[in-house]
Formats: structure tokens, sequence, C-alpha cells
């Protein structure tokens, strides 16, 4: 069903408050009761295999995790799904057999909702693994494996996660997630670009499905798509995911209620802005508190790994004012340093900083989508800074770095994805004096597909080395990064495949730093 997106439009002139908070608490209802509205099919019939694009878990907590999948007999044909709701039931044991289960219970998967389902398990034990598996009719789902966090006062001896970005379907094939998925992982932290919203381009690797994507049907038939894939379903399979956004999950650069195209009226935009964070809630291991609200959806939050490290999950697309100077790489602007300017919005920046000063947390961990480097792009005298990363909303990148050196933030380090390429930096306290203080690290990972192949050592390399000190390391390769987290040091493999536009690429390590605790510098390893 393709609403709520036609209530959202400017002409209906509705006290949009008043309604997004009545239409909410409905959906939640509906969402999380099992006495769903309508029928529910107890004993459906599938035209084919239901649990086609596998199942997932997310945002755990030191009792439990959400479980997700959706029942899609035909995936990228709407689903295949009748009209009516379907009852799926779910299970969670100690073994990979499935012989000792401790939780199970059962669930509707709404039709409005694409017959997803999030199962949110609680009352579990602390810091260990599980698999879990889902049924309905008399089909079953393949089983995944997951883990609950650490007890919050715990201080855990390690953390090994890796995190990705930007796997454009049509461009390259998701070798790298092959590799990822045999890593012995607790976490893995996708930071954005989970698919592309533009239509098929010929000649390319693999074919996008249709033209580029508006409705909700089109961005639930491209979720599948992308979901589909072999390796990615994976990578879900083996570890629980933290998930946010960047763009191109709506449109490419967006701002905000503004789109990249010229001539897009503000409501036209969230109307297309609640079509697809309505497909991204249903296709991603999330809990209730960000069900989706119309063109709105909380997605920033924090989730804790006992006393080693608290993740930061930022969004720096929902509430960002228009990229300055035009968007694109650009000599500095009056505008880049408007003190108006925010990636985060002020409600999201208050969060993160009272989140921040009131962490116990031996490693503070950033994980957000644009590179908060200010990287000069120009070679010479004249410089230009790239308008839709941190430099181009200058002064709020200042705030952030203020904050992380004046409340002497214990070890912050910044995740970030969306450029296609991968970065090792040191976030100085003033950039205008190259030589000042490292306050926090940045790692900066590649895309997994996005772009084709890449280059081990692009021809802009010594340029981009001399111009940016605080970088010390930069590669256009694809691939993902993995890290190992310990109370006294954090270690950052970059991963890279040669090659995407055919199977069979080999994982190298092609650079590894290692961060001690209390430093805020980079050692290569």
């Amino acid at each position: 069903m393709n609403q709520p997106h036609y209530l959202i439009s400017d002409s209906l002139r509705l006290n949009r408050r008043s309604f997004l908070l009545a239409t909410s608490s409905l959906a939640a209802a509906a969402v999380w009761s099992s006495r769903a509205f309508g029928a529910v099919v107890k004993n459906p019939k599938f035209s084919g295999h239901p649990f086609q694009l596998g199942v997932a878990s997310g945002d755990p907590n030191e009792a439990g995790f959400v479980l997700w999948t959706r029942l899609a007999p035909k995936p990228v044909e709407g689903g295949g799904m009748p009209d009516d709701s379907v009852e799926v039931f779910w299970q969670v044991a100690e073994d990979e057999a499935m012989s000792r289960v401790v939780k199970k219970g059962s669930t509707t998967a709404l039709a409005s909702w694409a017959h997803s389902v999030h199962v949110e398990v609680e009352g579990l034990k602390p810091d260990r693994w599980y698999w879990y598996q889902f049924k309905a009719g008399g089909e079953v789902s393949q089983i995944g494996r997951t883990r609950t966090m650490p007890l919050a006062q715990s201080t855990p001896d390690r953390l090994r996660f890796a995190f990705a970005s930007c796997q454009h379907y049509e461009t390259g094939l998701f070798t790298a997630y092959e590799h990822m998925s045999r890593e012995d992982l607790d976490l893995i932290v996708h930071l954005g670009d989970y698919i592309y919203e533009d239509g098929a381009i010929e000649k390319r690797v693999r074919r996008h499905n249709g033209k580029e994507i508006f409705s909700v049907d089109d961005y639930r038939n491209r979720y599948a798509l992308y979901k589909s894939d072999a390796s990615l379903q994976a990578a879900h399979a083996m570890a629980p995911w933290i998930v946010t956004w960047d763009d191109h999950e709506v449109d490419n650069n967006y701002a905000g209620a503004i789109s990249e195209h010229k001539g897009v009226t503000r409501g036209d935009f969230l109307k297309r802005r609640a079509n697809a964070y309505k497909a991204y809630y249903e296709h991603m291991p999330l809990r209730r508190a960000c069900l989706p609200k119309g063109p709105d959806l909380k997605l920033y939050r924090r989730l804790p790994f006992g006393t080693l490290a608290d993740f930061h999950v930022l969004d720096t697309r929902q509430y960002r004012t228009d990229q300055p100077c035009g968007d694109g790489n650009k000599p500095p602007c009056p505008e880049a340093m408007d003190p108006k300017g925010t990636l985060m919005g002020k409600k999201q920046r208050d969060w993160l900083f009272n989140g921040l000063g009131a962490s116990k947390a031996n490693w503070n961990v950033l994980a957000q989508q644009i590179m908060m480097a200010r990287v000069d792009r120009t070679a010479g005298e004249g410089v230009s800074y790239s308008m839709d990363q941190w430099p181009g909303y200058e002064m709020e990148r200042r705030k952030v770095l203020k904050f992380l050196h004046d409340r002497k933030i214990s070890n912050p380090v910044v995740l970030t994805g969306d450029i296609h390429s991968n970065w090792a930096n040191e976030l100085i306290a003033d950039f205008d004096q190259l030589d000042s203080q490292s306050v926090a690290t940045e790692f900066v990972g590649t895309s997994i597909s996005s772009g084709g192949d890449g280059v081990e050592a692009p021809k802009t390399l010594p340029q981009t080395l001399s111009e940016n000190p605080f970088v010390k390391f930069h590669n256009t390769e694809r691939g993902y990064v993995s890290c190992e987290v310990t109370p006294r040091s954090w270690k950052t493999d970059y991963k890279t495949v040669p090659f995407v536009v055919k199977p069979g690429a080999a994982l190298n390590i092609r650079a590894s730093f290692v961060v001690e605790s209390g430093k805020a510098k980079l050692n290569r390893a």
C-alpha cells in the first residue's frame, strides 16, 4: 500500500505535527502487535520460497537484538504476496542446530509494510552468540547468527567489527562481502548508500530493475534487487548490523527537504522522502524507535559495547541545510562559514554532545557518512574543499572538534563512508595551522562496488599527501575496513579487492594503522 506519502502534500494543508503523531501511533500499534488490523493468514500458501531476501539482525543490546526478514516469493515484482497480513513464527537458540531454543514467538507481517518482520528479542544473556530462524506456513528461512552486547558496566577484552558503504549494484559485484562474511566479527557497521536510486544504464556489470525510483513500490523493488545478492545475504546472516544512511537511499546529494534536482518543490520531495524512508525501515533490522513518521525517521542513536566503546550513530542528511557555494569542490565561500549551516541540526548536535560528555567508554565512535577532515583538493597555492562534506559546514565542523578537545572526550574515532576511497586522517584542532594538535582520528572506508574497479595508488596521491599532511593513507580500490579494539589500542586494516567487474577477486590488506589509547595519532602497523 503506497501510504502515507499522499498525505504529505502541501496542498492538503493539514496540521502536519498532529497528523504525524496520530499516524505514527497507529502504525506502531499495527507493526508491533500480533493482533494486527484486518485478516491475518495463519497457514499461508506461497507462490515461491518466501525468504528469498534472507535474514538479518541489528541494534543489539545486552539483553537482545532486532531480528529481520521479509516475505517475498517474487522479490522484484512487488514481493508477490497477497493483500492479507501473515503470521510469522521465529525462534532463537543457543546453538546453530537450533536444538536449544531459548526464545520463540510469532508476529504479524503486515501487507501495508511489505510483509517485513521486525522482532525485538529481549531477556537473553549478555555478551554471547545466538542463532535464529523464521517460519511461515510450511516454509522456513535460513539460519542467522547474532549476538548480544556485553553488560553496560563490563570491560570486554576485545571488539572486532567491520564497516562498509556504497554498494552500487550496477557498477560491481559484492565480492568484498564474501570475504567479510568469513571473518570473526562481533558487529558490522554500514555507513550508507545501501542502494542507489538511479535508473538502469546499459553495458554495466549488472542491471538495475527499471528507471529512477520515486514510489514506495519502486524503492521496495530496488531493495529486493540488492538483497537478492548472495554475498550481501551472507554478511547479514553472520553478525548483527548497525546501519545508517547517506544520500542514495533517497536522492543523490539531497539536503533535508531539498532535492538535488532543480524545480522539485519541498512538498513533492517530502513525498519521495516518505516513500524512501518507509522502504528503508522495511528492509533494515531497526527497532520500533526508528519507525518512520511520514517523511521523518529518527535514525541517530547510541549503542554501547560495554565500557570498551560507545557507537554514536549519526544522520547527516535528514536535518542538514543546503550545500553552500553550489555544491561540488569549491574554494571557501561565505556560505560555508555561515554559523547557521548544519549537517546534524541543533537537536541531534545537542544529543551528540550530551552523549559524548556523559560517556564512560574508553573509545567513542562516531559512525557517520561524510569526511570530516578538511582536505584541500587543489594543488599549489589555491584551495578547494568538498561542499557536500563537513568542510562545507565549517563552523559546525569546528564546533565538533572544539568540543572533543575542550571536554577531553576519551579516544574519539570517526568512521566515514561516501566517497568510494580509503583515507586515514588525523583530525587536527586547527586546519589553518597544519601542525596543530590532533584531537581525533578518522578512518574513511572505500566502497563495496560503487565506481567499479579502483586503483591501488591514484595519480593524485603525491599531491594529496603534500597538500594535506594530516592524511596518512589514501587509495581507491574497493573493499571494506576491519577494526580490532582493546582497552589499550585500536587497530584498523584497510582490506581491498583488485577488481569488482568479475568474480573471484582475492582480498588484500593495503594498509594497517594502530591508535594507542589516549593518543590521537595514527601509527603505521
